[in-house]
């Protein structure tokens, strides 16, 4: 939200100053044409902070409350000042060039395709008639095209695209939308595709596959009402079970395949076009789009492409017809429209890398010979007690910073090992990168070094220091250390809490729970549910989950039975593990091997025990994904229901041994089981909370973690916080996972720089 308009001085001229996302926006021929209006004379200029506006006459007053009431679509100010400066004389006003020096402005993400593009996509009397890369100042890409700032077309992907004399005529008049637009182009100067659209569109009726090179990086598409298709390509992509998401041509379409809420239909329509989960309509997808769940992820058409394609794909479908001229028109075509990253390797961007790496699972390669910069999958959200939440946050929303309270050194963290992102910080911004993904492999590693590079270079920022995690064998920290820097080493589940904190403007004392799969802790334990007083750069442990066996150590995360094992040795019901679990041969000596006491690791996780609960229900022994068997027993639940007694509070450690032995005998009535796992989960994990809130008197409580993607638990956590008296803080600017990790981080190694200086 931009800042509230100061009183106009009285003066016959002003200087406004203004800071934000306010370069690259179409600010400047928006001032212009405003300062016309209100009959002003002066200029605009774009310089290194931000856009300077100089103007005099009688409507100044009028000027200022239009200019942030009619702001171009994708501008957001942050800052506003104003002097009164001696008044020139001066008519007209002019746009003036910019001014160099060290740049504090930034990038603005990238947008989907305005409305104004897309009635000149489909009108046969305009030059863009059906170019799939039509943009202007209100949309197209920016940050995955960006190779540094200032974000001019030289410093871009675009520079190998001069422009023809109708686009520099465009570029240059202040009075039109494409005023400075540095992606521009037109069939006669801009970037081509390699297929046509009617090409690209009969394979996909005919049921093959399609990789399509996009905004961010290459889409896999298919049919995703053809189950055969959709089989085919998790067969070839090898995954097996991970939901797919799809994608529908408008906020018209999105009915016919799911039942969002308001709130949901909203989201899914803004311009950073997320997909979001919404509950899927029974009967239209294909089975395998999202096996054992009720949710689905839906994304609108974002790139011109993508609605040249659905047109031409209703266009061709038998016995229906579609207005193709009409964009915002219900479209019966639905896609599945998952990342092309084979292996879950970083997202395929290049046209030759695609040739190679997706020979093998795609009948049809379509690229272009705009260089994809910066790769970006897209943004994945839902609506988590009435607010929108990231699960993954990229494409559509990175760069944009999360303002910091305070000042202070300038930081590069490296995240964690799964979901990577990394944040650098500037002043008062902190700007996290894209979602990179798990650090496993090479190709992976390799990406985190070039998003390192790439952050560094378009926010100008030489960090004083770097923040890493505690866990001494994370590719991230091990990176951190070969930087030549100072590292400073922070705490998994305290960075989840700062991170809270911190977007929610809180510096002081703050109660936190931390809960997700695994984290090291600071007495080499592996935690995973925890209470943490967080005060400056302190933190403090004051209980966790009560620890259960850790079988198999990181094993037992792919393999939920081990954890089930696990729980049934903790409830003295070991021997029952083999029939149980008579389908895992191992069952049975592992059982053996905990009673012996051979297994001594041990975890307070509350993923872990998530993955406990499924086994002893029946519903998953291993998971083909992170997270598998949690979310298809949340899938499963209509209303929580807490079992009576079914946790115990001693001292500062929780514990659900009672409803693990409910669940065990629950086996036949999976629903119930899950309605009661949730509904337990929810009131110890409050009563637990608001005792420690009490005992330490405060009531913002911070909720972080991966398990708070789980909306059962985020949301009933919140309304029994709220109940007990005490403000629950959920992530609404970064995902509560290991995504929002660096964030936590970056503000933790601040404060210890201040605290030590």
């Amino acid at each position: 939200m931009a800042p509230a308009t100061p009183a106009a001085p009285m003066a016959e001229r002003i200087r406004v100053r203004l800071s934000g996302a306010v370069q690259g926006v179409g600010m400047r021929p928006f001032v212009h044409r405003l300062a016309a209006d209100c009959g002003l004379a002066g200029f605009v200029l774009n310089g290194p902070d931000g856009v300077t506006i100089e103007v005099e006459g009688a409507g100044i007053a009028t000027f200022l409350a239009r200019l942030q009431a009619e702001r171009p679509p994708l501008a957001r100010i942050e800052g506003l000042a104003i002097e009164p400066i001696p008044a020139e004389r001066a008519a007209g006003f002019a746009i003036l060039a910019s001014r160099g020096g060290p740049t504090a402005t930034r990038i603005v993400p990238d947008a989907a395709t305005c409305p104004a593009c897309l009635d000149e996509l489909f009108d046969p009397a305009s030059r863009f008639h059906r170019y799939p890369f039509v943009n202007c100042t209100h949309c197209g890409p920016r940050w995955t095209i960006s190779r540094r700032l200032p974000y001019d077309r030289a410093e871009t992907s675009m520079a190998g695209f001069p422009l023809c004399a109708a686009c520099a005529a465009d570029y240059a008049d202040p009075s039109n939308r494409r005023f400075h637009a540095e992606p521009v182009a037109c069939p006669a100067c801009g970037p081509h595709l390699t297929h046509p659209v009617d090409e690209i569109a009969a394979a996909l009726r005919a049921g093959g596959i399609v990789a399509l090179k996009g905004i961010g990086g290459f889409h896999l598409l298919c049919d995703a009402t053809d189950e055969a298709a959709v089989a085919a390509l998790r067969r070839r992509k090898g995954r097996d079970a991970k939901p797919f998401a799809v994608m529908v041509a408008n906020a018209a379409s999105v009915g016919l395949v799911a039942e969002p809420t308001t709130a949901e239909a909203d989201l899914a329509a803004t311009p950073g076009r997320p997909i979001v989960l919404m509950r899927a309509r029974p009967g239209r997808l294909a089975p395998s789009v999202s096996p054992r769940l009720g949710r689905v992820g839906v994304v609108l058409a974002y790139a011109p492409l993508h609605h040249l394609l659905f047109a031409e794909i209703a266009d061709g479908l038998v016995g229906h017809e579609w207005g193709g001229h009409d964009w915002r028109a219900p479209n019966p075509a639905v896609l599945v429209a998952t990342s092309a990253n084979p292996g879950g390797e970083p997202l395929v961007v290049d046209d030759d890398d695609a040739r190679a790496r997706l020979a093998g699972i795609a009948d049809l390669i379509v690229g272009h010979d705009r260089p994809i910069v910066t790769r970006a999958d897209d943004s994945v959200m839902q609506i988590v007690a009435g607010r929108p939440a990231f699960l993954r946050r990229a494409r559509g929303f990175v760069p944009d910073p999360i303002p910091l309270a305070e000042d202070g050194p300038d930081i590069l963290a490296v995240g964690g090992h799964l979901k990577t992102t990394v944040t650098v910080t500037r002043g008062r911004e902190a700007f996290v990168s894209q979602h990179i993904g798990d650090l496993d492999g090479a190709e992976t590693l390799r990406f985190w070094h070039e998003t390192v590079a790439h952050l560094l270079a378009v926010t100008g920022v030489r960090p004083e220091a770097v923040a890493a995690d505690l866990h001494p064998d994370y590719r991230s920290t091990l990176a951190a250390e070969a930087m030549g820097l100072p590292v400073l080493r922070i705490q998994h589940h305290a960075a989840h809490v700062a991170a809270v904190a911190a977007e929610h403007g809180i510096a002081g004392p703050v109660l936190g729970l931390a809960l997700d799969g695994h984290g090291l802790g600071d007495d080499g334990g592996a935690w995973g549910g925890e209470l943490i007083r967080l005060d400056g750069a302190g933190w403090r442990r004051l209980g966790g989950l009560d620890a259960l066996p850790l079988p198999g150590g990181d094993r037992a995360a792919r393999e939920p039975w081990r954890m089930g094992v696990a729980a049934l040795h903790r409830l003295g019901r070991g021997a029952e593990a083999g029939r149980l679990f008579a389908q895992e041969p191992l069952a049975g000596p592992l059982a053996a091997r905990l009673a012996a006491g051979h297994e001594r690791i041990a975890t307070s996780s509350l993923g872990r025990l998530f993955d406990a609960a499924a086994a002893l229900l029946g519903l998953a022994g291993r998971q083909a994904y992170e997270g598998q068997a949690a979310m298809e027993m949340e899938a499963l639940v209509a209303t929580p229901r807490a079992l009576d007694q079914g946790y115990r509070i001693e001292g500062t450690q929780l514990s659900f041994a009672p409803l693990l032995a409910a669940l065990t005998d629950l086996r036949a009535d999976p629903v119930r089981g899950a309605e009661l796992f949730h509904g337990t989960l929810i009131a110890g994990l409050a009563a637990w909370t608001l005792r420690a809130a009490a005992a330490q008197r405060l009531d913002n409580i911070a909720l972080g973690g991966g398990c708070l993607m789980n909306r059962v638990l985020a949301e009933g956590l919140d309304a029994a916080l709220r109940a007990g008296g005490v403000e629950p803080l959920l992530p609404v600017k970064l995902p509560p996972n290991d995504g929002g990790l660096s964030f936590g981080q970056a503000v933790l190694a601040r404060r210890m720089i201040f605290r030590e200086g």
